[in-house]
C-alpha cells in the first residue's frame, strides 16, 4: 500500500512539474516572417530620396509578462536601392543598401479564442550599410545608424497550442539617411512601412 502511495505521489509530482514547465514554456515564442519594405518619397533641403520597394525577412522573440502584456525583440534584414536626386545629380544617383533592424517593443495582446489581435510600440535602430557593387554609383558613402520609433498592429490566428500565423503592419519612423554625403541630406523624417506575414512557435 505504501509503495502504491509513493507511486501515486511520484506520478502527481511529475504531472505537476509538467504543468508548471508547460506554463513556463508557453510564455515564450519565436517567429519568422516575410516582410515588405515600402518607403515614401522624401523631399527636403534641395534633395530628393526615392527607395525601391522590396521584400525581406523578420525574426522575433516574444516573452509574455502577463496574458495581455509582452516584451519583444526584433531583427529584420532587407536589401534595396536608394536613389538620390539633387541639382548635381538631376537624373539620380543610386546606392545599393543593406537594411538591418534591431528593435525592442512592448506588445499588448487581446484574446478572442483562436484570434488574438495585438498592438506594439517600441524603439530601436536601423543600420543602413551601402553595398559596394555595380548597383552603387558612388564609393564615397558611409554606414548610417538611425534611431527611431517602431509601432504596429496585427492579428495572430492560433493553429494549435504551439503554432500561430501572424499578419501585421509595422511602421518605423526615422530620419532619412544620407550615407555620409552632405548633398543628400533631406533633414526630413520618413515612415518605412513593413507589412508582415509569418509563423510563430510557442515554447
Amino acid at each position: 500500500m505504501i509503495r502504491g502511495m509513493k507511486k501515486t505521489i511520484w506520478l502527481g509530482a511529475l504531472l505537476l512539474s509538467a504543468a508548471v514547465m508547460h506554463g513556463q514554456e508557453s510564455r515564450q515564442d519565436v517567429s519568422v516572417s516575410a516582410i515588405g519594405i515600402f518607403a515614401p518619397q522624401v523631399n527636403g533641403n534641395s534633395a530628393q530620396l526615392n527607395t525601391n520597394s522590396t521584400t525581406g525577412f523578420l525574426a522575433s522573440y516574444r516573452y509574455m509578462l502577463t496574458p495581455r502584456s509582452a516584451l519583444e525583440l526584433n531583427y529584420s534584414f532587407a536589401q534595396y536601392t536608394d536613389i538620390f536626386r539633387t541639382s548635381f545629380y538631376p537624373n539620380g544617383l543610386r546606392i545599393h543598401a543593406r537594411q538591418q533592424e534591431l528593435t525592442g517593443a512592448y506588445v499588448y495582446n487581446m484574446n478572442f479564442r483562436r484570434i488574438n489581435p495585438f498592438l506594439e510600440a517600441g524603439v530601436g535602430g536601423f543600420i543602413l550599410t551601402p553595398i559596394r557593387d555595380f548597383q552603387t554609383q558612388t564609393l564615397d558613402t558611409k554606414q548610417n545608424t538611425n534611431i527611431g520609433a517602431l509601432f504596429g498592429a496585427g492579428v495572430a490566428y492560433e493553429l494549435s497550442p504551439s503554432y500561430d500565423i501572424r499578419v501585421q503592419y509595422r511602421g518605423f519612423l526615422l530620419k532619412s539617411p544620407n550615407f555620409g554625403i552632405d548633398n543628400f541630406k533631406t533633414n526630413r523624417y520618413e515612415i518605412i512601412s513593413m507589412p508582415t506575414v509569418g509563423v510563430a512557435y510557442h515554447f
